[in-house]
C-alpha cells in the first residue's frame, strides 16, 4: 500500500519512508550516471574514431536534439498505459541501445542513432516517472519533495557524473565505460520491475490522442498553460551565463580554477534553494514565495551590466540558483491543476519543453553574443526574463484558481 502526504510525515526523510519512492529514487540516480558517463564516453569516442570536433560536438548535442520530437510523438503513450510497464520498457529500450553501442563494429553513424533513440524515450520516460510520483506518495506535500529530491539528484549527479566519466575513461576504453551505462539501466528496470506496484493506465488504452490534440489539452485550459510557460521560459534566460562563461572567463581573464568554480555555482544555489525550501518551509510557505522568488530570481544577473570580476559573478549565480526554490510551490500548483486522466502528457512535455527551451536558449544566448559583448547579453537576459516572468504571474492570477475547468474534467480537447 503506497503512502500519502497525510502518512509520511517529516520532509524528505518522511519521502524516504516509502518503500516505493526508494526504489524510484534509485533507479532515477543510476539513470542519470548512466546517461551522463554514456555522453562523455561516446563524445571520446567518436573523436578518438574521427578525429573530427564537429563528429564530437554533434554527439553531445544528440542528446537533446530529438527531446521536442519523442516528447509530442509519445506523451500519450504516459496516459494509455501503465506506468510500470512504460517505465521498465523506456529502461530496457534504453539498455538495448548503450549494449549495441559496445559492439567493436558498431559504425559512428550507428553510435549517433543508437543516441538519438535513446533521447527519443527519454521525456516519456521522465514525463511518466513524475506523473506515477503522485500515485506512490500522492499528489499533496510529499509528491513536490519527491519531484525537488529528483531534481537535486538530476543537479548532483551531473556535477558528479562528469567528474566520475572522466575518471573511468582513465582506466576504462570508451566502449567498456558505455557497458557501465546499459548495466545501470538494466538496474533500474529490476528496481522499478520488482520495487513498485503494478497500477492501471490512467486513460482507457483504446482512446487515441494525436500530438497536437494532447498539446491542446494542455495548453489549452488558461491556468495550465500559465503554469506551463512558468517552467519552461525562466531558463530560457537563466541558462544565458552558463552558455556564456567560457567566453566571460576569458573576457576578464579568470583561469581555469575560477572557470570550474563559477561552473558550479548555479546548480550548487539551486540545490541549496530546494533543500532549504524542502527542508525549513511548510506547503503554504512553499506557495507564499512562488510569485517573489520567481520575480527576482533573474535580477542577479543584472550584475552583469557592469561587468563584475569573479566573487560578484559567483554571488549573482548563487542568488539565481537561490531562487530556484519557487519551484516547489509551483509544483503543487501544478499538480492540482492538472486532470488525472492526463498527467502522464502534462508531466511527458512539461519535461520535453524544458530540456528543448534550455537548448533554444543557450542557442540565443550564443547568438546574440556574436553581436553584442557578453556581459551585455546576460544583463539582457536578466531584464526581459525578469519582464517575461510578471507578464506571466500576472496570466496566472487573471486565470483564476482552477482556469475555469473543474479538475476531474480534462475537456474536449484531451479526447
Amino acid at each position: 500500500m503506497s503512502i500519502t502526504v497525510n502518512e509520511a510525515p517529516g520532509g524528505y526523510r518522511g519521502v524516504f519512508r516509502v518503500r516505493e519512492f526508494r526504489s524510484v529514487f534509485a533507479a532515477h540516480l543510476l539513470s542519470v550516471l548512466g546517461v551522463v558517463v554514456a555522453e562523455i564516453s561516446l563524445t571520446v569516442l567518436v573523436f578518438r574514431t574521427t578525429g573530427s570536433p564537429l563528429m564530437s560536438a554533434l554527439t553531445f548535442a544528440l542528446g537533446f536534439l530529438p527531446y521536442a520530437l519523442g516528447g509530442t510523438l509519445l506523451a500519450g503513450i504516459a496516459d494509455r498505459h501503465p506506468a510500470r510497464r512504460v517505465l521498465v520498457g523506456c529502461d530496457l529500450v534504453c539498455a538495448a541501445c548503450a549494449a549495441a553501442m559496445v559492439w567493436p563494429g558498431t559504425h559512428v553513424a550507428g553510435l549517433l542513432a543508437l543516441r538519438c533513440a535513446m533521447a527519443f524515450v527519454a521525456p516519456l520516460f521522465q514525463g511518466t516517472r513524475n506523473a506515477s510520483l503522485a500515485d506512490v506518495l500522492g499528489p499533496g506535500d510529499a509528491f513536490v519533495l519527491g519531484r525537488s529530491l529528483m531534481r537535486m539528484v538530476a543537479q548532483s549527479a551531473q556535477l558528479i557524473g562528469f567528474g566520475l566519466g572522466g575518471l573511468l575513461l582513465t582506466v576504462l576504453a570508451p566502449r567498456a565505460a558505455v557497458a557501465l551505462t546499459a548495466a545501470g539501466f538494466l538496474c533500474s528496470a529490476l528496481l522499478l520491475r520488482f520495487g513498485t506496484r503494478s497500477r492501471p493506465a490512467r486513460a482507457a488504452a483504446t482512446v487515441r490522442t494525436s500530438p497536437l490534440a494532447g498539446l491542446r489539452a494542455v495548453l489549452g485550459d488558461r491556468r495550465l498553460r500559465a503554469l506551463t510557460l512558468l517552467f519552461w521560459l525562466p531558463p530560457v534566460f537563466v541558462i544565458a551565463p552558463e552558455a556564456l562563461l567560457v567566453p566571460y572567463a576569458d573576457g576578464i581573464g579568470a583561469g581555469t580554477a575560477a572557470l570550474g568554480v563559477m561552473m558550479c555555482a548555479l546548480p550548487v544555489g539551486t540545490i541549496a534553494g530546494e533543500l532549504w525550501a524542502g527542508s525549513a518551509l511548510g506547503p503554504h510557505a512553499r506557495s507564499r514565495l512562488v510569485a517573489p522568488l520567481a520575480a527576482a530570481g533573474l535580477l542577479p544577473l543584472l550584475a552583469y551590466a557592469f561587468r563584475p570580476g569573479v566573487p560578484v559573478v559567483l554571488g549573482a549565480l548563487l542568488l539565481a540558483g537561490l531562487a530556484h526554490a519557487y519551484t516547489l510551490g509551483l509544483d503543487q500548483w501544478y499538480v492540482d491543476a492538472v486532470p488525472d486522466a492526463l498527467r502522464g502528457r502534462a508531466m511527458t512535455l512539461l519535461s520535453t519543453g524544458l530540456m528543448t527551451l534550455q537548448g533554444v536558449g543557450m542557442a540565443l544566448a550564443g547568438l546574440a553574443a556574436e553581436f553584442l559583448p557578453v556581459h551585455v547579453v546576460v544583463a539582457g537576459a536578466g531584464a526581459l526574463g525578469t519582464a517575461v516572468v510578471l507578464i506571466l504571474l500576472a496570466a496566472l492570477r487573471s486565470a483564476g484558481p482552477q482556469g475555469g475547468r473543474p479538475k476531474n474534467e480534462t475537456g474536449p480537447a484531451a479526447k
